[in-house]
């Protein structure tokens, strides 16, 4: 047995015909079988694609073609992210049994690369929820403690990756739901800058937050991924024209003279002393390789969550109102068409969608919008003026991903409050829109804590320069679930 591996590694041993990749493939599907019943990360499996996929892989190779960074390795989709043909559930009963008639824009760019995907992945229901525990139809389990969160909504992409039961996975994040579950996971997980990767195909929550982004092993795959998904797409009006970047450039093992700022505010009380000490003693590391550490307030970080947790619930009030049971998904019927939409919307979404959806249609309501929400718009202006006073000074900010490591399964079921407070260091990035990313940093109790890394806006390079950096010289914390080993 030897342990599961990264994109680069993998490519490199297609290349030389060490392995096929039917054979890699049926690898990972073994080691699906074995551990699935108790991680339980995906609510679909596309074994049959995935080998014919493989199989086309291998005859590119044997007639030497050249291939892809991510040709032939085996994957995980959100189900959140449209595959033409597959359920695309939401992990909600709304649409358990919908299937995509199209592609999303980051698939179309996947399958011009020839990647394989084992299937979709379970979230939180339409990605409303920090643990996973949000979906219609299974708890997904975190590998590190089986008793414990993936995180979420992304939790089911983590959990996969962490498990050893895909290479990598595609998650969305709204609020942090790729950073805080590869926190609690131990992996490298990328909110990119909004506009840089398309939304098209994208099951909306909060339009002007979500963003899809890689899960992955290492800072090396995250890079890789990156490559494969960026770019402008005139199918989404919010996608960001700019040049193509190749950003396996950007991983340099140097932070010399970079700036890195500490934003007293996240390490504020709230944050568990010993994730506290795993951060300084990263803050140290960064310290000892060259940089410069300068400590920076940014005050106005402290209303943040508030004003996500009406923002958002606001747009996802209005992009769930689609969900009705007349054009697609669930319906029930009923008497007459209001009958049948309060039927079908009750029995279609959980207990979390629809005290968002009640939140948000709150706020937006004739007597109440000046008072939450449009105040709530002033408050996310604020915070992103805070973020670029601190970016004039540093090149990175760091952080805590969230304020402890994993917490158990049903610890904060019944109350919410709780659950949306371990969003406090992630949300304000979907807030300003400015790219950020999780990276292990240490350890508590056998479970990953996690760093996140800030840069100003389309700087992925930087981020992806400093994370590698850390990776590179903190060798002693590359560990792993026992159950990621993959025979190959």
């Amino acid at each position: 047995m030897v342990e599961a591996s990264t994109i680069h590694v993998l490519h490199e041993k297609l290349v030389t015909g060490e392995i096929t990749s039917v054979e890699l493939t049926k690898k990972y599907l073994a080691h699906k079988d074995a551990v699935e019943p108790r991680v339980q990360a995906f609510l679909s499996d596309n074994r049959e694609y995935a080998l014919e996929a493989a199989a086309a892989v291998d005859k590119k190779i044997a007639a030497g073609e050249s291939i892809s960074d991510l040709a032939g390795i085996p994957s995980a989709i959100k189900d959140n992210i449209c595959i033409k043909g597959q359920n695309a559930t939401c992990a909600s009963r709304m649409l358990e049994n919908f299937k995509s008639p199209y592609n999303a824009t980051v698939i179309e760019k996947l399958m011009n690369a020839d990647y394989v995907s084992l299937g979709k992945t379970n979230m939180d229901e339409f990605a409303m929820g920090s643990s996973t525990e949000n979906s219609a139809f299974q708890i997904t389990h975190n590998p590190w403690n089986l008793d414990c969160v993936p995180g979420g909504s992304s939790g089911g992409s983590a959990a996969a990756v962490a498990s050893g039961e895909a290479v990598w996975a595609l998650g969305s994040d709204t609020g942090g739901s790729i950073r805080q579950p590869a926190s609690y996971c131990g992996l490298v997980g990328m909110k990119p800058t909004y506009g840089l990767i398309s939304r098209y195909g994208l099951i909306a929550f909060a339009s002007s937050l979500d963003q899809i982004g890689p899960i992955t092993t290492d800072v090396t795959d995250c890079a890789i991924v990156l490559n494969a998904i960026a770019g402008h797409d005139s199918k989404d009006s919010t996608s960001i024209v700019q040049e193509k970047k190749d950003y396996k450039k950007a991983l340099v093992n140097d932070v010399r003279g970079l700036k890195i700022g500490i934003p007293e505010e996240y390490f504020a009380e709230g944050l568990d002393s010993e994730c506290r000490k795993a951060l300084e003693e990263a803050i140290d590391t960064y310290k000892k390789l060259g940089a410069e550490i300068i400590s920076l307030k940014m005050p106005h970080m402290k209303y943040g969550l508030a004003a996500y947790y009406i923002i958002a619930p606001a747009e996802a009030s209005s992009n769930l109102a689609r969900f009705d049971g007349v054009g697609f998904g669930l319906r029930i019927p009923g008497t007459d068409i209001v009958d049948m939409y309060k039927k079908t919307r009750s029995a279609g979404f959980g207990a979390e969608v629809k005290r968002r959806i009640l939140l948000g249609t709150y706020v937006l309501s004739s007597g109440y919008y000046d008072a939450y929400y449009l105040r709530a718009m002033k408050v996310r202006t604020l915070v992103k003026s805070d973020y670029d006073e601190a970016l004039k000074q540093v090149d990175v900010l760091l952080t805590p991903t969230v304020p402890d490591t994993a917490f158990k399964i049903g610890q904060n079921t019944d109350d919410p409050l709780a659950m949306y407070l371990g969003d406090i260091c992630t949300v304000t990035l979907n807030l300003t829109g400015l790219p950020g990313m999780n990276i292990c940093c240490g350890y508590k109790d056998g479970l990953p804590i996690g760093m996140q890394l800030i840069a100003k806006a389309l700087d992925e390079e930087t981020l992806l320069r400093t994370a590698y950096t850390f990776e590179q010289n903190r060798t002693d914390l590359k560990k792993q679930p026992p159950m990621r080993e993959v025979e190959l």
